[in-house]
């Protein structure tokens, strides 16, 4: 079988980009030949045998430029060179499969002004999600997070059985019981932090939509004796500059280290005493449950995806969308000045992760891939 798989950008550490190449890896290892479109491609090109990376030149002053400009490329390229089934990682028209990494755009943006709905971006952005979700259409879509489920529904009458709710896709890597032994005091040492003192962890590219600023503010007003024993750390891909300046604002500079996407996430996991994720926006949200099988509590919005997972397990706090700084800076003094209740959701993270289904979503995906029709 030929597939096509459309990304509008690859790199590395997005969430999003993994499931992507793991699912082409799965379906390439079944003997099927997969072509991938993108626009733009970051990091190592090692692709699995019987793969073909084209990138194009998509020009335009916009990115919602720049994605109709691939769109109409990506539908010239299969004209040429058909395949059977075309999945996108994007919204976009003409595709048999939909991998849902994004939220619904007119849900998002059902507040903002005539104006704002008159402008070239937003009707490029609803005419694509239109063109996946719209009633009677032929697209099946991937989805990542029950919660949406009735979103979608509500805006495009989409049809029950064009959904298919996937488990999780963690890394069994990402697991408790695969740390080294010696992660803790490494990373511990790395940072120049003791073991008496805590270790806060926030891991996601785009800082201010993960809430990285939320934390920062948070932790400078904790009580004096708390916060000048607390650290943060935060990992991802972004220009860091604008909030290193605000922690230098807030007087904690010294005690918040920034580093770019990695590959050993979960060493820091390992290491670290309290996983934060105030997202003002977040589909999933795939690093709260790589912090959950990691056996590190958890303190997350609850319009994050995977939030639902930390009420079900019982692995940390769910605060409200909203996220007043109240209510994050209380969720975190309750959770550093209870030892207790950080062992309670150490315990209950290690329970939830030997005992749910958090490990196949990329499995699922290629089968049902490969299998409808």
């Amino acid at each position: 079988m030929k597939l096509a798989f459309c990304i509008y950008k690859y790199f590395p550490y997005g969430g999003l980009q993994r499931d992507f190449l793991r699912i082409i890896e799965i379906i390439a290892q079944q003997g099927h030949s997969v072509r991938i479109y993108t626009r733009e491609w970051q990091g190592e090109r090692l692709l699995p045998e019987g793969c073909e990376l084209v990138i194009l030149n998509c020009s335009g002053i916009s990115n919602h430029s720049k994605n109709k400009n691939f769109y109409l490329q990506v539908k010239s390229q299969l004209e040429k060179h058909p395949v059977d089934k075309i999945v996108g990682f994007d919204k976009m028209p003409g595709l048999d499969f939909y991998y849902q990494g994004d939220t619904c755009y007119r849900a998002d943006t059902k507040d903002r002004s005539l104006f704002y709905k008159l402008t070239p971006r937003y009707r490029q952005f609803c005419s694509f999600e239109e063109a996946v979700f719209h009633k009677s259409g032929n697209t099946k879509i991937l989805l990542l997070s029950k919660v949406l489920k009735p979103v979608f529904k509500h805006y495009y009458q989409t049809e029950e059985e064009r959904f298919y709710l996937l488990p999780p896709g963690i890394a069994q890597s990402r697991k408790y019981k695969n740390h080294s032994p010696n992660a803790r005091r490494n990373i511990r040492k790395l940072l120049g932090i003791d073991d008496a003192q805590f270790l806060l962890l926030q891991v996601g590219s785009d800082f201010r939509r993960k809430g990285v600023d939320r934390s920062l503010l948070a932790m400078a007003s904790l009580s004096e004796d708390l916060r000048k024993r607390t650290f943060l750390c935060v990992i991802g891909q972004d220009d860091a500059s604008r909030f290193q300046h605000l922690a230098k604002k807030l007087g904690i500079s010294s005690q918040v280290f920034f580093l770019s996407g990695r590959d050993d996430v979960d060493q820091f996991i390992a290491a670290s005493d309290l996983f934060l994720h105030p997202a003002r926006s977040e589909n999933t949200g795939t690093v709260i449950l790589e912090a959950l099988v990691g056996a590190l509590p958890q303190i997350v919005t609850e319009n994050c995806g995977y939030s639902s997972y930390v009420k079900e397990a019982d692995t940390g706090i769910v605060i409200p969308s909203s996220c007043e700084i109240n209510f994050l800076v209380q969720a975190l003094e309750n959770a550093l000045e209870k030892p207790d209740q950080l062992i309670y959701w150490q315990e209950q993270c290690k329970n939830y992760a030997d005992s749910h289904d958090l490990y196949s979503l990329h499995t699922k995906a290629a089968e049902i891939i490969i299998n409808e029709s």
